[in-house]
């Protein structure tokens, strides 16, 4: 783990702890694992989001108007 023996990760721990406390350390944990599913999940789906909206745009602009479609470049600039 990036060089990391045992006795660093024990001290690494043993000042996590004093400064965050016992008490809670649980609730750091489950907020950071939370952080790293949600980016993960953010990660994977950004491609496709950004698929579906790039469709979904490109179809509400082909049935605009052309006075609509100014306004959504003009928007969209």
């Amino acid at each position: 783990m990036a060089g990391l023996g045992w006795q660093e990760l024990v001290i690494v721990l043993v000042i996590i702890m004093i400064i965050f406390g016992a008490g809670k350390l649980p609730e750091v944990a489950k907020s950071l694992g939370q952080g790293v599913k949600e980016f993960k999940r953010e990660s994977t789906g950004a491609t496709d989001s950004l698929a579906a909206a790039s469709a979904t745009q490109s179809d509400s602009f082909d049935s605009a108007p052309s006075a609509e479609r100014a306004k959504v470049r003009a928007d969209e600039i």
